[in-house]
C-alpha cells in the first residue's frame, strides 16, 4: 500500500469520492431518513454546467432558465475561473461522471480487458472531438431559447440521479447513459474527451484569449453596423474551441501546471501510462502544457523519481504545492456556495409599454414571499397578470427568495390596487365537520400581514390543523391587512393570543407518509382579531367550502333557463353519478380535465361534473344520452390508458390517473 497511487495522490480521490458519496448520501433519500426535516435533495443544486447555461441565457434574454438560481451561477463561474487560471480542477476533483469514468477504467484493469486505443492527436481522435462541441452548442441554444435546461434531456447523471423521472427525454437519456458505461470501459475517458458538453467549454477557456478574440469582433461588428445573432457568437467560439484543441492543444496562459524535471526523469513512462489521457508527459520539456490536462496528479503520484511536481511558470514547487488543485477546488466550491447564497439574479426581468410613460414618474414596491412564482413559467405567468393591470409597467421576479419587484405608474395606479388585483381568494378544507351531530359552524375574523399568495392559507389551514383543535377551514378576502375566516366548532375558544402563536410560527413541519417532515419556512404575522362571532349553519358552511367542476364537450351547448345539449335535445339525459368524501381532495380534483378530455371523445356523453349530492357528499356526475349507456360510461372511466388530445394534431395515450371501484347510479338528467 506505501507505493499505491491512491495513497501517494489521496487528496484527488478524498474529494471525488466524498463529492460521489455526498451525491448518493443526498440524492438516493439517506439524507432524509436521518434528518427528517431536510427537503428533498436538488440533483441540480451545484450545477455549474448548468449555471453557465443559465448565465448565457441571462445574458441573452435578460431570464434565468427554469428552476436555475444565483448559485448554480457562481458555481459556473467558479469553474470558468479555475479553469482559466488553474485548469480543469473540476473535472478531475469533483465531477461524479469523471469519477465514475475512473472507476470503469480500474474495473477494467481489474477484469484484464485491453484498452480500445484512439492515439491522441490521431484523425479518429481529432474527428471524435468535434462531438462534443456540437453537443455544447446544440444544449446552450436551446436552453438559451426555451429558458429550459436542455442538458437534463441527456444528462447521464442527472437521469440517474432522478431515477429516470426528472425532466428528460428518455431515448436521449439512454442512449448517453449507454455511451458514458460501454464508451468508458472500452476507452479511456472516452465521455471526457469526446462527448462531455463541459469539456468543450472548459477546453475553450483554456484558449480565453483566443475566446474573448473572437467574442471582440462580434461586438464590433455590431457597433458598425453588422448585427450578428447571439447563436453567430456561440458558434464561432464552439468552432473556434475545436479548432484550437485540434491544431494547437497548448494553452499558453495557464498559471499552475504539472513540472517536469529532465534531469530526474529515466524515461521510464510510468507517467504516461497513469495519466488518464494518456498525454505525452515523458516528452514535455519543463511544463505539461496539454489541454487534456487536469491537473489531477496522478503522472505525479506515479513518478519515484521526484521528476514531477506541481509549479507555477517553469518552476516546480514540489512539497506542499502538490496539494494545492485539491485545496483551490475545495476552496473555489465553498467560495461559490457561499456568495452563490447571498446573491440573486431575476429569473426574469420585462418592461411594457414603456414609450407611453415619462421613465422618472415611475416608482417600485416589493411583494415578498409570492410562494407561487417558483420559477420561469411561473414567473411568466406572473407577468401575464400584470400586463392586464393598468398603470403597471415592469416586473422583475427573484424565484429564490420568491419575491417580486414591480414598477408601477402612480398617476394611474397604487400598490394597493395592483396587489388587489392579482390577490387570489382562497379556501382551505382543515377538517371535515359532522354535520349529523354538529347543526352550526362558528366563524371568526381576523387579520394578517405578509400572506400574500394563495399557498399561505394552504400553509395556515395546515397549521391549525396540526393543532388539535376542532377547526373546519379557512378563507381569505382581500383587504389590508388580510382578512382571514376561521370556522370551528362552536364549543372551541380561540383568543388573539392564540392566533398570535399560530399565525406567526416559523415553521410549518409537516410529517409525510414515509415517515419523514417536510419544513417551510413561514413569515406570516398576526395584526388583531376582529370583534365578534358569526353562528352559521353547518350545511351552508359545507355548500360554501366547496368548488365545483364543469366541462361540457364540443360546443353543443346553448345558453337558456338551461343548459341543454343541442344535438340531444330530443333524447332523454341521464346522470351517471358516483358519490365518496375524497373525491373533493386534490389529488382527485388535478385530474378531472383529463378524464373529462377522455370521455369526451365518447358519442352521447354530454359533460362531466363535480357537486355535492343531496347528502352533501362530493360526487362525480357525468351527463349522457343514447348512444351512449351506463355500462360504457363505467367501462369509459376504467379505461387504461386514456387517450388525452392536447391539441387537434396531439393525441396521447396516458396511464389512467384515476381509479374507480363501486359503479355508479343513474338518474334521470
Amino acid at each position: 500500500m506505501k507505493n499505491s497511487p491512491i495513497r501517494k495522490n489521496w487528496p484527488r480521490y478524498a474529494l471525488q469520492w466524498g463529492a460521489l458519496a455526498a451525491i448518493v448520501f443526498f440524492v438516493s433519500g439517506l439524507a432524509r431518513m436521518i434528518f427528517t426535516k431536510m427537503e428533498p435533495a436538488d440533483p441540480e443544486a451545484l450545477c455549474p454546467v448548468g449555471g453557465l447555461e443559465a448565465f448565457t441565457t441571462f445574458l441573452v434574454r435578460g431570464s434565468l432558465p427554469c428552476s436555475m438560481s444565483s448559485l448554480q451561477i457562481i458555481l459556473g463561474l467558479c469553474l470558468a475561473a479555475a479553469v482559466i487560471l488553474f485548469s480543469k480542477l473540476f473535472c478531475a476533483y469533483l465531477c461524479p461522471v469523471g469519477t465514475v469514468e475512473d472507476l470503469l477504467m480500474k474495473l477494467r484493469k481489474a477484469l484484464g480487458i485491453k484498452a480500445v486505443s484512439i492515439r491522441n492527436g490521431s484523425i479518429g481522435d481529432k474527428v471524435l472531438r468535434i462531438v462534443k462541441y456540437a453537443l455544447a452548442f446544440w444544449i446552450f441554444y436551446m436552453t438559451a431559447t426555451a429558458s429550459e435546461l436542455f442538458c437534463k434531456n441527456l444528462d447521464p447523471y442527472y437521469a440517474v440521479a432522478t431515477g429516470f423521472k426528472g425532466e428528460i427525454t428518455l431515448w436521449m437519456s439512454i442512449v448517453t447513459l449507454s455511451m458514458l458505461i460501454l464508451g468508458s470501459f472500452l476507452v479511456d475517458m472516452f465521455w471526457c474527451k469526446y462527448l462531455c458538453p463541459l469539456g468543450a467549454i472548459s477546453n475553450s477557456l483554456k484558449f480565453w484569449a483566443w475566446m474573448l478574440g473572437i467574442t471582440a469582433i462580434w461586438w464590433i461588428l455590431g457597433l458598425v453596423g453588422v448585427n450578428l445573432p447571439w447563436w453567430i457568437l456561440l458558434g464561432a467560439l464552439c468552432l473556434g474551441g475545436y479548432l484550437l484543441e485540434v491544431l494547437c492543444g497548448k494553452p499558453k496562459l495557464q498559471l499552475v501546471h504539472v513540472i517536469k524535471n529532465d534531469t530526474l526523469c529515466t524515461g521510464c513512462g510510468l507517467c504516461n501510462k497513469e495519466c488518464p489521457y494518456h498525454i505525452n508527459v515523458a516528452k514535455a520539456k519543463g511544463k505539461v502544457e496539454c489541454v487534456d490536462c487536469t491537473l489531477c496528479g496522478e503522472c505525479v503520484g506515479s513518478c519515484s523519481k521526484k521528476a514531477l511536481e506541481i509549479g507555477v511558470g517553469q518552476k516546480s514547487k514540489g512539497g506542499i504545492w502538490k496539494y494545492v488543485p485539491a485545496i483551490i477546488t475545495l476552496v473555489l466550491l465553498c467560495v461559490g456556495i457561499y456568495i452563490g447564497g447571498k446573491t440573486e439574479l431575476p429569473t426574469i426581468n420585462e418592461e411594457w409599454n414603456m414609450d407611453q410613460v415619462d421613465a422618472h414618474s415611475l416608482k417600485s414596491f416589493d411583494i415578498e414571499p409570492l410562494r407561487s412564482v417558483k420559477c420561469f413559467g411561473s414567473s411568466m405567468a406572473f407577468k401575464g397578470k400584470l400586463v392586464q393591470i393598468p398603470g403597471t409597467h415592469g416586473v422583475k421576479t427573484y424565484v429564490g427568495k420568491h419575491r417580486v419587484h414591480i414598477v408601477y405608474d402612480p398617476a394611474v395606479t397604487t400598490p394597493e390596487k395592483i396587489q388587489e388585483a392579482i390577490f387570489v381568494p382562497t379556501k382551505f378544507k382543515v377538517s371535515a365537520p359532522d354535520i349529523a351531530n354538529v347543526p352550526q359552524v362558528k366563524k371568526v375574523t381576523i387579520r394578517t400581514e405578509s400572506m400574500p399568495d394563495k399557498m399561505d392559507l394552504n400553509n395556515f389551514g395546515m397549521q391549525l390543523r396540526l393543532s388539535g383543535k376542532k377547526i373546519y377551514g379557512v378563507e381569505s378576502e382581500f383587504g389590508c391587512p388580510l382578512y382571514v375566516r376561521v370556522y370551528m366548532d362552536p364549543s372551541e375558544e380561540a383568543d388573539s393570543k392564540w392566533f398570535k402563536q399560530m399565525v406567526e410560527k416559523k415553521t410549518l413541519e409537516m410529517p409525510l407518509h414515509d415517515g419523514t417532515v417536510k419544513t417551510t419556512p413561514l413569515s406570516f404575522k398576526f395584526v388583531q382579531m376582529e370583534d365578534g362571532e358569526e353562528l352559521i349553519p353547518t350545511e351552508d358552511y359545507v355548500r360554501h367550502m366547496f368548488s365545483p367542476f364543469k366541462a361540457e364537450f364540443n360546443g353543443k351547448y346553448e345558453d337558456g333557463v338551461k343548459k341543454r345539449a343541442v344535438v340531444y335535445e330530443e333524447k332523454p339525459q341521464f346522470n351517471y353519478e358516483i358519490a365518496n368524501p375524497n373525491y373533493e381532495k386534490p389529488t382527485f380534483t388535478r385530474n378531472l380535465p383529463f378524464l373529462s378530455n377522455h370521455i369526451s371523445r365518447e358519442e352521447g356523453v354530454i359533460g362531466l361534473y363535480l357537486n355535492l349530492n343531496q347528502d352533501l357528499i362530493p360526487a362525480i356526475q357525468i351527463r349522457f344520452a343514447a348512444p351512449c349507456t351506463a355500462q360504457r360510461i363505467w367501462e369509459l372511466i376504467n379505461e387504461d390508458p386514456w387517450t388525452i388530445t392536447y391539441k387537434e394534431d396531439d393525441v396521447r395515450e396516458e396511464a389512467a390517473k384515476i381509479s374507480f371501484k363501486e359503479p355508479g347510479v343513474v338518474k334521470p338528467w
